[in-house]
């Protein structure tokens, strides 16, 4: 894209922001050189790296990575097979230390799903990684002046001789400067260096007193550093293990070095890609400054911006707009007072487009989408030039010419105050002309205009549209939002009477204004107006909408309570009528065997036995209807306050309204209240839901009768002991159809009693 057009869109204070959140050099020469991208492939890479960035940002926090100084001249000397200095060591080996940090980073949480990030994951796992040659290099040198002893064994020798030297120096100068004969001739009682040699400072007037050579001189001439007779071998000695040294540490850079030679495209290429880890990630540091969202990326040629900011305007300050282009209309007119927003507008649209198509979150809603233009032009800005001999009008001329001939079907363009600085009537009719010529061409464009008469263009012509920034004219100022489908105001009357602008003079202008634009203004005042009442209407509704929403939610989880509760009666109904056969089916069985010890009626005990049977495996089976027996309601005699059964609840409940055409009303039942059908409805004197049908065993027990004494002793027996024996004799007692029978105990604790009374 043409960079003259991003500058008018403040493209590069962006690019500003963005670097200064790169950490090494070379990502932040990436971010500074960022251009906004054609192709919609490399776009949505482009955002899905800053998203997946984000996201580990969050969850793993800050990059390991350091300044890292430019290593090219490095790379090269390595190449040619030129050794490197302790300074180039050291940086090359910061870069293998930071690609093994990063590479750490990244694998080293085995919990950390890398499913979600394979975007990145191919640049982390193609970064070099060399431990044994880092640590070899971070082992010998200690910084860009200073070799560690340990390098090499011979450096670790000549560096401990050179030690002990230098120590035998200082004890005989030491002596030397300490003794009463020669004290008195010393500047200070110090040791000290000059030109690599051991010397002491000497007062000028007694340097003859001293022997030795003279090494250097103070600048007033007072001192005379003079190295003493007794130390010059020691001195000689030193200086020649300090050449050994120099020599044997050359050796070792160039080990050092040798080492680096073979890898030197591994550390380029690592340190290219540790450069765009830094950009990635300073992407999305951007975007967590700014609150971005990645917008959606379609393809048919739209622009939808929800809640969107001005990413250079304050937080605090900035008021989220919404715009929109491409889906009904392909052109959009923004009109209103100046310092309304027009041209904030007009910027934060282009802006947050060539963002997008540079990889980048913008700040806005995540409904927002973004189509990726070939170009983004823009015309903004009053760009007279005296030096040219060129008007405001000759400028924007020059620039829509340039427009004009390099736009095609897929650009965005951008023109702010279109046609001023001209004649009104010519310079209307001339943006009305452009503006055709664009909507042709198939372009995306948005434009800003005083005048009427492109309003009045946009208000009947398909593919235009109007929209306003909206002004508070009582207090003179603009909101700053934007609305859509409303042209705006210049509001030119009304503000000049407010700053107190006589009446005559408003009345007299007035006067001048052709009726049919007095009318036109009228009928967008209206509009004007009748936009935002809809707009407050909106708002209203909306929030019914929700409360009816959660009304709506509240009474279906009722409902579901309701169903549950039905559910749980009929369950416990069919329990108990489950219980009920079984325990007819024991008693039955029981009988039996009584029976069938005196082959009295067997068979129709048996039939008995089989029949409960049967009904118990229709329990089992099938869901029994729980109001098969309910009386039903006649709808005539419906009376509120009734108190009625509801059937698939088998729960009483009390009218409290007629039925209504469709024969539902309302009923309560506890503390809830519900709206039923007539036909689910029973009278509340009805039986029971389920009704036990008792049967009784007619049996000949003649034989048995004769059998059953009318009295049974039971005295000192526990209760234990006595319970069986009493049931027997009961039942026995029964069949035998004895009216009544005496059993004999004694007092006891009175349970045997109680247990069958």
């Amino acid at each position: 894209m043409i960079n003259k057009n991003l500058y008018r869109l403040e493209f590069n204070k962006i690019l500003d922001i963005l670097a200064d959140f790169c950490i090494t050099n070379a990502g932040k020469k990436m971010a500074l050189e960022l251009l906004p991208s054609c192709n919609k492939e490399h776009v949505e890479q482009s955002l899905l790296e800053t998203s997946s960035a984000f996201n580990i940002l969050i969850k793993k926090g800050n990059l390991p990575i350091t300044i890292l100084p430019d290593i090219d001249v490095y790379i090269k000397n390595l190449k040619s097979g030129n050794f490197l200095s302790a300074k180039g060591i050291l940086d090359v080996a910061n870069v293998l230390k930071t690609s093994r940090l990063l590479k750490e980073y990244f694998f080293e949480d085995k919990s950390f799903d890398l499913s979600n990030y394979t975007v990145l994951e191919e640049i982390f796992n193609n970064l070099y990684v060399n431990e044994n040659i880092e640590n070899k290099i971070f082992s010998s040198i200690i910084d860009e002046n200073t070799i560690d002893d340990n390098a090499s064994s011979t450096l670790l020798h000549l560096r401990k001789n050179r030690r002990k030297l230098e120590e035998d120096v200082r004890t005989k100068l030491s002596n030397f400067v300490h003794s009463s004969t020669y004290a008195k001739y010393l500047m200070d009682s110090i040791i000290t260096i000059r030109n690599d040699r051991f010397v002491i400072p000497v007062k000028d007037e007694y340097k003859s007193q001293i022997k030795g050579s003279i090494l250097d001189v103070s600048s007033s001439g007072s001192t005379i550093y003079i190295e003493p007779l007794a130390i010059y071998e020691l001195n000689n000695k030193i200086n020649a293990i300090k050449i050994e040294e120099n020599i044997e540490i050359e050796k070792i850079l160039n080990n050092l070095s040798g080492l680096l030679m073979p890898i030197y495209e591994n550390i380029e290429i690592s340190y290219n890609l540790i450069a765009k880890i830094d950009f990635i990630f300073a992407k999305a540091k951007f975007s967590k400054n700014i609150d971005g969202v990645c917008p959606a990326i379609n393809n048919e040629k739209y622009i939808e911006l929800k809640s969107a900011r001005h990413p250079l305007i304050s937080k605090d300050k900035v008021v989220p707009i919404d715009i929109s282009v491409g889906k009904d209309f392909k052109t959009l007119l923004i009109t209103g007072p100046n310092t309304g927003g027009k041209t904030a507008s007009l910027k934060t649209c282009g802006l947050l487009s060539a963002m997008a198509c540079s990889g980048l979150h913008i700040p806005a809603k995540e409904e927002s989408s973004i189509y990726v233009f070939d170009n983004i032009f823009a015309d903004i800005g009053d760009e007279q030039s005296i030096e040219q001999s060129l008007s405001t009008f000759s400028s924007h001329i020059i620039n829509i010419i340039d427009i004009l001939n390099e736009a095609t079907n897929n650009s965005l363009i951008l023109l702010d105050e279109l046609g001023s600085g001209t004649d009104p009537v010519e310079g209307s009719s001339l943006a009305i002309s452009i503006l055709e010529y664009f909507q042709k061409k198939g372009s995306l464009t948005i434009a800003t205009t005083h005048y009427p008469e492109l309003k009045n263009y946009a208000l009947v012509t398909p593919g235009f549209e109007n929209a306003s920034s909206d002004f508070d004219i009582e207090n003179l100022k603009p909101t700053y939002k934007l609305l859509l489908g409303v042209p705006g105001k210049s509001n030119a009357f009304a503000i000049s009477k407010n700053l107190g602008l006589s009446k005559e003079i408003l009345e007299r202008a007035t006067h001048y204004l052709k009726e049919d634009s007095i009318n036109i203004e009228t009928l967008l005042k209206n509009i004007y107006d009748d936009k935002l009442e809809i707009e407050k209407q909106k708002e209203e509704i909306s929030k019914n909408l929700n409360q009816i929403e959660l009304l709506r939610k509240s009474l279906e989880r009722d409902n579901s309570k309701l169903n549950q509760e039905a559910e749980n009666i009929i369950s416990d109904a069919k329990q108990k009528a489950r219980e009920l056969l079984l325990d007819a089916k024991e008693e039955a069985n029981d009988i039996i065997k009584e029976l069938s010890s005196d082959n009295i009626n067997l068979k129709q005990a048996n039939n008995l036995r089989n029949k409960l049977n049967a009904d118990l495996n229709k329990i089992n089976e099938t869901k029994t209807n729980s109001y098969e027996n309910f009386k039903d309601l006649e709808i005539n005699n419906i009376s509120i306050g009734q108190n009625v059964l509801i059937k698939k609840l088998n729960k009483e409940a009390t009218i409290l309204s007629l039925p209504n055409k469709k024969g539902e009303l309302q009923v309560r039942t506890g503390i809830i209240s519900m709206n039923v059908n007539v036909q689910d409805l029973a009278q509340s004197n009805s039986s029971s839901a389920f009704n036990t049908t008792k049967t009784s065993v007619s049996v000949k027990t003649n034989s048995k009768a004769q059998n059953v004494a009318s009295e049974l002793n039971i005295i000192g027996l526990n209760v234990d002991e006595a319970i069986p024996i009493v049931d027997k004799y009961l039942d026995d007692a029964y069949l035998a159809k004895m009216a009544s029978v005496r059993i004999v105990h004694g007092k006891g604790t009175g349970k045997l009693r109680t247990r069958n009374s």
